[in-house]
């Protein structure tokens, strides 16, 4: 399986999880966006299906913050361009930020799609994100139909976080995998 990262806005340091993993697992890719910084919905959008349809293994996404946003956009519009849709096999979504906060930089990402995802998920989030509220992640992880994982008081999850390669999420993503490539055999 192809592991694609969906950073959010601003992209994610070499101090982030997701550049760790990048370097240190196999089959992680990140997805690069046009426009880190005046992240547009549609633009973000069209560059996943492009990204998708260039893998020719299955695909697992695994997103933070505003990729999470993308990750819900992108398949509440029916993965546009997507030539397989049966390939995305999975979503771990970390840290998913609260879109509709009067504050948050990317309006075009507001409202958050409020769908059942089609696959197996699973949401990591903070009791102290400073983009979301815990009760906020809790509804979407349950809207999502996800699995909620609590990670306790570790902000944004993201490379101030101080999680290094980040063992527990990389475990979280490893059963995640496993759970997809069971639903496949059945």
């Amino acid at each position: 399986m192809q592991i694609l990262t969906l950073p959010g806005l601003y992209n994610s340091g070499p101090g982030h999880w997701q550049t760790r993993w990048e370097a240190e697992l196999p089959h992680v890719k990140r997805v690069e966006q046009q426009d880190w910084e005046h992240p547009v919905k549609d633009a973000w959008v069209a560059t996943l299906s492009v990204a998708v349809n260039a893998v020719t293994d299955e695909v697992v996404l695994v997103a933070h913050s505003l990729g999470c946003a993308l990750t819900a956009w992108w398949l509440a519009s029916g993965m546009p361009g997507v030539l397989d849709k049966s390939k995305v096999r999975a979503a771990l979504l970390v840290a998913p930020p609260d879109v509709g906060r009067a504050d948050f930089p990317a309006a075009s990402f507001s409202p958050m799609p409020l769908i059942r995802f089609p696959c197996p998920v699973a949401v990591v989030a903070s009791s102290d994100d400073p983009w979301c509220d815990l009760s906020v992640a809790q509804d979407l992880a349950r809207t999502w139909g996800a699995e909620l994982h609590l990670i306790g008081a570790k902000g944004h999850i993201n490379g101030e976080s101080g999680l290094g390669s980040w063992k527990q999420g990389q475990d979280w993503l490893n059963t995640l995998v496993a759970k997809a490539a069971k639903t496949v055999q059945q």
